[in-house]
């Protein structure tokens, strides 16, 4: 039952996003996946005190890069405790710590930026783009967290043999503002403004 719900709500986030870039057909899925032992927490999160200062460009570009790449991290860090529950299989006590760390530094990084570009004076034609990356990428963290917490709640009342209620609305409202003509726009802009990230697949290695 928790499979399948997961798969039925997963489906709409991976029409709706793509994230990813697509990985090549001869990699197989274990050379990908690293086990959750692997697995090293990332180290480096957007972090920022300023409040009412004025942000310059280069300073607002290595913020959005810091973010984005931290964002990256952290999600591939996730992935493999994120499959242990999708299985129908429990983390141990240590992986369970792990993954609740990554959960919140997830949600550091998330807060940490918001209230950095609303709190402070961005370069001209930062403002904008820099609340649609937050809200981007919020979102999208959200919405795993949510589908995340329902499939896990709901093997209760499978195991009861109740239908699971699930709140599709609330999922598809966020998943409102994560398709891929809102990633496309992200894309563009961090061409734009020549910011490399890792995110989205975009990382090729320039300083």
């Amino acid at each position: 039952m928790k499979k399948i719900l997961f798969s039925f709500l997963i489906l709409f986030i991976l029409s709706a996003c793509s994230q990813k870039e697509e990985i090549d057909t001869d990699t197989t899925e274990d050379e990908v996946l690293l086990s959750t032992q692997d697995v090293k927490i990332p180290s480096v999160i957007f972090t920022s005190e300023k409040q009412n200062s004025v942000i310059d460009e280069k300073e607002m570009k290595l913020s959005i890069k810091t973010y984005l790449d931290s964002y990256e991290e952290l999600s591939n860090a996730s992935e493999p405790f994120q499959e242990i529950i999708y299985e129908d299989k429990e983390l141990d006590k240590e992986e369970l710590e792990k993954f609740d760390k990554i959960t919140k530094l997830t949600k550091e990084n998330d807060k940490n930026f918001s209230n950095y570009i609303l709190n402070n004076t961005l370069p001209e034609g930062y403002q904008k783009e820099s609340e649609r990356i937050s809200q981007y990428i919020t979102t999208v963290n959200e919405t795993l967290d949510e589908i995340d917490e329902t499939v896990s709640n709901s093997m209760d009342d499978a195991d009861k043999g109740d239908i699971p209620k699930v709140n599709i609305k609330s999922i598809f409202d966020k998943i409102g503002v994560v398709n891929g003509k809102e990633q496309k726009k992200i894309e563009d802009f961090l061409d734009k403004k020549k910011i490399d990230t890792k995110a989205f697949g975009r990382h090729q290695g320039k300083e």
